[in-house]
C-alpha cells in the first residue's frame, strides 16, 4: 500500500483538472482551512457520496504510560472524526 503525499495529491489534482500545480495546491489548501475552520466552530462538514467532517468531544480518563506503569491523567478535548459516505465505500469495496 502506497502513501500518497499531498504533493502526490495535488499532482493527481492538477493532471485531472488541468489546473497547474501551483492551483491545484491552492484548491487543496483552501479546502483544507475551509474544513478546518467549520470544525473549529463546531459545524459539520457534508460532502454528498464522500463522506462527513465533523468533532467528537473525548471525556477524560486514565491511562498508563507504557514504559514507567505510572497511571497519568488524560484530560478531555474534542478530535475530529471523518464517517466515509455509502458511494465512498461502495467504491472502496
Amino acid at each position: 500500500m502506497k502513501n500518497v503525499t499531498k504533493a502526490d495529491l495535488v499532482a493527481a489534482i492538477a493532471e485531472k483538472t488541468g489546473l497547474s500545480k501551483k492551483d491545484a495546491e491552492a484548491a487543496v489548501d483552501a479546502f483544507v482551512d475551509v474544513v478546518t475552520t467549520q470544525l473549529q466552530s463546531g459545524n459539520k462538514v457534508t460532502i454528498t457520496g464522500f463522506g462527513a467532517f465533523k468533532t467528537s468531544a473525548r471525556a477524560a480518563r486514565q491511562g498508563v504510560n507504557p514504559k514507567t506503569g505510572e497511571k497519568i491523567n488524560i484530560p478531555a478535548m474534542t478530535v475530529p472524526k471523518f464517517t466515509a459516505g455509502k458511494a465512498l465505500k461502495d467504491a472502496v469495496k
